[in-house]
């Protein structure tokens, strides 16, 4: 009999990954938060696999609807009108934070939505210039690529010209050299500004940013930040797009971050979520006010999967059990019992913080709760620490997800208490027995 994993290993390529020394489960199947491998072995998927699977794995309604949808019509060009695809968008426009609604350009993912956006920003303004963070991923495709501001960008370059990056606060690594929330937000702000002074607004198209950072730390903005974003490109006419791809669909407890924090950006990208990764799906969602410019002006961008049938039956579907089943304000019930649960790690040797919002949430890990030096360090390769962290936590039968030093919590949003309990405590016995540093 074949040996499967031997196959995986000779002939697939993992992504961000040496492949010789890969050796991860084989999984073959999911139910609710639990992933099963080929050995029948489970394992707890605390992160949602790639914060994406807000509905757990083999939820009855998108797996019905993919179905069902498969046994209809499996591809409509784009250029076609699709009943599934016009009740999605209508869905998504009512749950967008403007008043007047807004219009959705679908994708196959989250890189091609910002990549998009990319495009829809300096066409509608005629300007060239885009800003983005430094701590953001926003794809691996070369436009994506050059919105991203850390090492998953190298591979790129040289990447699509006039981005510029710029310093958000992070609280726990100020930038700005303080260790008040407010002065942080000042700073940060007044940074901003000056890096658009420099770059001159009048030729500056948008600033993207995570509304939550995502993979790059679980990084909260401090009250009063994207507020005064916001501001800043009203003033200066910028458009303001948020990333929404990671924060999007209940994450961290409503439809999008920009109705949890109150500041409704001009564009929104989404994926994951939107689906709860059942099929590979994404979007730009833009305020009927810019959207309407493309009445009588071709759309300048097109995908061969745009909205796709099966993709979009799976998006309507999955919309329909978050609402049903109140999965947006579970979140933040799952927020308190996060905070509950990982309270007693704040004190751990190795944990530098414990931060969040909703059904999201990070732990920083740190050498030396003193001088804060990371656990595995940035932009670099996961240090033998993280290894063996990651190790045992799959002996123990949970799969966290983490970006060098920081874990990311993400559970589904269906995840029980006991199983978030049992996650946390697999968790802090890992952490107890790694090896003295």
């Amino acid at each position: 009999m074949v040996n499967l994993k031997t196959l995986h290993r000779r002939h697939v390529l993992t992504p961000w990954s040496a492949q010789r020394e890969l050796d991860p489960p084989l999984l073959v199947r999911g139910e609710g938060s639990w992933l099963y491998d080929a050995d029948g072995r489970r394992y707890l998927d605390l992160s949602s696999g790639l914060v994406a699977v807000n509905l757990g794995h083999g939820h009855p309604r998108p797996v019905r609807a993919i179905a069902e949808q498969a046994a209809t019509l499996t591809y409509a060009a784009p250029s076609f009108f699709h009943d599934k695809r016009a009740l999605l968008a209508k869905a998504l426009s009512d749950l967008a934070p403007w008043p007047e609604g807004g219009r959705v350009f679908f994708t196959p993912s989250g890189t091609e939505a910002n990549e998009d956006a990319l495009k829809f920003v300096r066409h509608l303004t005629g300007r060239f210039k885009v800003l983005a963070a430094y701590r953001s991923f926003h794809g691996a495709t070369h436009g994506a690529a050059a919105l991203t501001g850390e090492n998953r960008r190298f591979p790129a370059e040289p990447t699509v010209p006039g981005v510029v990056h710029f310093f958000a606060p992070y609280p726990y690594r100020s930038p700005f050299f303080t260790e008040d929330p407010e002065e942080e937000t000042r700073r940060a702000l007044d940074h901003l500004e000056k890096v658009l002074l420099h770059e001159d607004p009048g030729r500056v198209a948008a600033i993207f940013l995570e509304p939550v950072v995502g993979s790059n730390g679980v990084i909260v903005y401090p009250e009063g930040y994207l507020k005064g974003v916001r501001e800043i490109c009203d003033r200066h006419g910028i458009l303001l797009v948020f990333d929404e791809v990671m924060t999007g669909f209940g994450r961290v407890g409503e439809a999008f971050a920009a109705l949890r924090f109150g500041v409704a950006p001009d564009l929104i990208t989404f994926a994951k979520g939107v689906t709860s990764a059942y099929a590979p799906l994404g979007g730009v969602l833009m305020r009927e006010g810019l959207a309407e410019r493309f009445d009588d002006t071709p759309l300048p961008t097109g995908h061969t999967y745009s909205g796709h049938p099966l993709a979009v039956a799976a998006g309507l579907a999955a919309l329909e059990a978050y609402r049903e089943e109140g999965l947006f304000a579970r979140a933040y019930r799952l927020e308190a019992a996060l905070r509950d649960l990982l309270k007693p790690l704040e004190g751990h040797p190795l944990v530098g913080e414990v931060r969040g919002v909703g059904a999201f949430f990070g732990v920083e890990l740190v050498r030396d709760r003193r001088t804060k030096e990371p656990l595995s360090p940035w932009h670099a390769p996961p240090s033998p620490a993280m290894k063996a962290l990651h190790k045992a936590l799959l002996e123990r039968g949970v799969y966290l997800f983490a970006k060098h030093n920081v874990l990311l919590l993400a559970p589904p949003l269906t995840v029980g208490e006991e199983e978030l309990a049992f996650g946390v405590e697999a968790l802090k016995r890992a952490l107890d027995e790694l090896p003295s540093l």
